[in-house]
């Protein structure tokens, strides 16, 4: 892709990387850069030789929020259905990692924690600043946050707006790996990790750890039964287990 784009996107090993291109914004989201990841997290569930999509920012950050000369000239950086970034309200159905380097700030944030996992390098920073501004984090900040660390941390960050480093964000379960190389290494490092598994198993994971904790009490294993069950009997299954008897690296179809 031609470097003007503000997303640029590559295929490595089964993994899809995709890259924010705006690096003199520090990756302020914009309209366009919000069309370009919807397309690309489309691409992701569509192809099917594409396990993991990873998403980062060029130029040592990953995302500082919304391109504030684009709000003023009235531009939303949404998709419709899609959201903020074009991911945040709808992420795919494969899983994605986000490869942070130095800030994920405001709408950075919210786009960070639509990913599944999170490799950061040790000097990252992070936050939801909206209401130094008199704002509110409403790409999904406030909503999702609660979801993924305590409350009480989560009422910290966006009442005080202030920043954590990654050694804190670590602590409460932010991020999954702090890493003194370049993050998206490590991002692919544990991309290919999960990309080594069956894609069906994974798919079906992600879905059941999603959508769970929506689920009455009394429906959770009916209704993980009803996801399962077309895992269960797969080739892939078979494969599996094949593989593990014969002493070789199962060969995924996905089926």
């Amino acid at each position: 892709m031609s470097d003007t784009e503000e997303v640029l996107t590559q295929v490595e090993d089964g993994v899809l990387i995709v890259t924010i291109n705006r690096p003199e914004a520090k990756n302020a989201m914009t309209k366009a850069a919000a069309e370009g990841i919807a397309a690309a997290m489309d691409r992701l569930d569509a192809e099917d030789e594409l396990r993991v999509g990873i998403l980062t920012g060029a130029g040592g950050t990953f995302c500082s929020g919304m391109d504030l000369k684009g709000f003023l000239r009235g531009e939303s950086p949404t998709v419709e259905g899609r959201g903020f970034g074009g991911v945040v309200q709808a992420p795919p159905k494969k899983p994605l990692i986000a490869a942070v380097e130095g800030y994920a700030l405001a709408g950075g944030l919210e786009l960070m924690i639509a990913c599944d996992l999170v490799v950061a390098h040790k000097d990252a920073k992070f936050g939801i600043p909206e209401a130094k501004r008199g704002l509110v984090a409403a790409a999904g900040g406030v909503m999702m946050l609660p979801d993924q660390i305590p409350e009480r941390v989560a009422m910290e960050l966006a009442l005080t707006g202030d920043f954590i480093g990654a050694e804190r964000a670590y602590q409460i379960g932010l991020i999954n790996e702090s890493v003194d190389g370049p993050a998206l290494d490590g991002a692919k490092a544990l991309a290919a990790r999960i990309a080594a598994n069956g894609p069906l198993a994974v798919k079906v994971s992600k879905q059941i750890i999603k959508e769970s904790r929506g689920w009455a009490m009394e429906d959770r294993y009916k209704k993980q039964a009803e996801l399962i069950a077309p895992v269960f009997v797969s080739e892939d299954a078979r494969e599996g287990a094949a593989a593990f008897a014969e002493k070789r690296a199962p060969n995924w179809k996905g089926k």
